[in-house]
């Protein structure tokens, strides 16, 4: 296929990351009442870690919730109903993360009021809250046109999934993904395939569901151009 651009386009250098976590600044929650002023006085890098950093760690394995917060209710503290309130918290559906912040203390409040002051994690499971730096490293690999993302993204890392899908969200004016940013200068011809891209729900899948959604949703356009 032949692409025209509307301007010049850059090539897309592919880049991977990885996490360093330290300490947050705020004491380690036991309760749910120190949780709840945990998350009232926490940086918001802290929210930003817990809730969207979640799917790059290698610890993170449960499936059942997408943040830190919804899993330490259900394994620790044992409060489903909690967990599950927390669990269906989408942050990227808010403008800023002091909305996020807002949601998650009513969110805590409300079970406080429900269940009292009382609920605790046993020993040595306390809630600690934790903040991180994304270390960005090149990996060599560039694309030029809208067929190179097809053929090349088997070849991305989960991580490199991570920091141009979900991560670009946070540090692109426009808050989409780096993809996205990219294939806007091709012109029209690639409204199929920047549709396909903003119709994937990404926050609840793992990295490697999220890559294989991001598989398929550039390969439809193409396929459907070849049999058209």
């Amino acid at each position: 296929m032949v692409w025209k651009t509307e301007k010049v386009n850059m090539p897309f250098e592919v880049k991977d990351c990885t996490l360093i976590t330290r300490m947050g600044g705020v004491q380690a929650a036991v309760s749910l009442r120190e949780l709840r002023e945990g998350v009232a006085r926490c940086p918001l890098e802290c929210l930003f870690h817990h809730f969207c950093e979640t799917q790059l760690r290698p610890t993170f394995d449960d499936p059942e919730f997408s943040n830190d917060f919804a899993v330490w209710a259900a394994k620790h503290v044992r409060d489903r109903i909690l967990a599950e309130r927390l669990g269906v918290i989408n942050p990227y559906e808010f403008d800023n993360l002091e909305q996020l912040r807002e949601v998650v203390l009513e969110v805590v409040d409300d079970r406080l009021s429900e269940v009292g002051h009382h609920q605790f994690a046993p020993a040595g499971e306390d809630f600690r809250f934790m903040r991180a730096v994304t270390v960005v490293f090149d990996v060599g690999i560039q694309l030029r046109t809208p067929d190179d993302l097809v053929t090349r993204l088997p070849q991305f890392s989960t991580s490199s999934v991570y920091y141009h899908f979900v991560e670009a969200r946070r540090r692109t004016e426009t808050r989409l993904d780096d993809f996205s940013n990219w294939l806007a200068g091709f012109g029209a011809g690639t409204e199929p395939l920047l549709d396909a891209l903003h119709g994937i729900d990404f926050y609840y899948l793992t990295l490697r569901e999220l890559k294989d959604a991001l598989l398929e949703a550039v390969c439809q356009p193409f396929m459907e151009t070849a049999h058209g």
